[in-house]
C-alpha cells in the first residue's frame, strides 16, 4: 500500500487567484477555509478585470439599470432590481479584497488575514442578495452590471490607498445606504428585503473598523487620521463620496471614528452640495 501523500496546506495566494480569476460565480462564493497558509504570498500580480461568467461580464455603465429608491421598491420586480445591483456590489467587493492580496503580497500578514475574514462575509452578502433577487423574479446575471468599484480599484497603489478607498469610502458610504435601503424595504412592505439591509449594515461597521484601524497603524504617527484619509484618495474618490444621502453618525463612532474625524466629513459633504 502507498503510503499516504503530505498535501500541502491551502495558501491565502491560491484563494485570491480562485476569486479573482475563476469564471464561475459558485466557485467565488465557495466558502474560504479557516487558517489557510500564508508563507508563499508570492510575487505582486495585478490583473486587469476580474474572471466572471459571460452573463456577469462587465457592461458600458450607461446599460446597467439605475437603482430604484422609495415609493418604486414597493413593485417586486423593482426590489429584485435593487438586489441584482447590490448583489454586483459585494461581488465587486469580493473581487477587489482578492486583487488587493495578489497586488501587496508583502502586506503585514495580519492585515491579510483580517482581509480574508471580510471576504467571508463579503461572499455571504452576495449570497443574500442574489437569493433574495431570485425569490423576487430576476436571476443574477439577468441584468446588465456595471464595474464602478472594480475600476476605482484601478489606481490603488499601496495597502493606505485600499483602506482609504475600499472600507472607508465605500463600506463607509454604506453604512449609510444599508440604513437607507432598510427603511424603503420596510416601507414597501418587503421585511425579508429589510432584514438583509440590516445585516450587512451590521457587518459593515465592522469592515471600516478594519479600514481605519489599519489606517493608523500604517500611516506615519505624526499626521491625523483625517490627513491620511485624504492623501489616499485618489480622484473621483473624495471624502464626501463616504456618505450617502444623509451622513450616519452613530454606526461610524462605532467603527471607531472619531468625532473630529465625523465633524470634518460633514463639512466636506457641506462644501460638495454647495458647489
Amino acid at each position: 500500500m502507498n503510503a499516504p501523500q503530505n498535501l500541502s496546506p491551502l495558501q491565502i495566494r491560491e484563494i485570491a487567484e480562485r476569486i479573482l480569476l475563476a469564471d464561475s460565480l459558485e466557485t467565488k462564493l465557495v466558502k474560504i477555509p479557516v487558517d489557510p497558509a500564508d508563507d508563499r504570498p508570492g510575487q505582486a500580480l495585478r490583473v486587469a478585470l476580474p474572471g466572471r461568467p459571460a452573463d456577469l461580464q462587465f457592461a458600458p455603465r450607461r446599460t446597467a439599470p439605475a437603482m430604484p429608491r422609495g415609493e418604486s421598491l414597493r413593485d417586486p420586480k423593482k426590489r429584485a432590481i435593487a438586489h441584482h445591483i447590490l448583489a454586483n456590489h459585494e461581488l465587486q467587493a469580493l473581487e477587489v479584497m482578492a486583487f488587493v492580496l495578489l497586488a501587496f503580497p508583502s502586506a503585514p500578514a495580519e492585515f491579510r488575514r483580517g482581509l480574508l475574514d471580510i471576504m467571508r462575509d463579503e461572499q455571504r452578502h452576495t449570497r443574500l442578495h442574489v437569493d433574495r433577487g431570485a425569490e423576487l423574479g430576476i436571476r443574477f446575471g439577468d441584468l446588465p452590471v456595471n464595474d464602478y468599484i472594480w475600476t476605482k480599484a484601478q489606481v490603488f497603489e499601496s495597502v493606505l490607498d485600499y483602506v482609504a478607498g475600499l472600507p472607508l469610502t465605500f463600506e463607509g458610504r454604506n453604512l449609510d445606504h444599508t440604513l437607507e435601503f432598510e427603511s424603503f424595504f420596510e416601507q414597501a412592505g418587503d421585511p425579508q428585503s429589510a432584514a438583509i439591509l440590516r445585516t450587512i449594515h451590521r457587518d459593515e461597521i465592522g469592515h471600516v473598523r478594519f479600514g481605519l484601524d489599519w489606517l493608523r497603524r500604517l500611516k506615519p504617527a505624526d499626521q491625523s487620521d483625517w490627513d491620511a484619509y485624504c492623501a489616499h484618495l485618489h480622484w473621483p474618490l473624495r471624502a464626501e463620496k463616504s456618505i450617502g444621502d444623509e451622513l450616519n453618525r452613530g454606526p461610524r463612532l462605532k467603527a471607531g471614528m472619531s468625532e473630529e474625524f465625523l465633524d470634518r466629513l460633514a463639512a466636506a459633504q457641506r462644501d460638495a452640495r454647495s458647489r
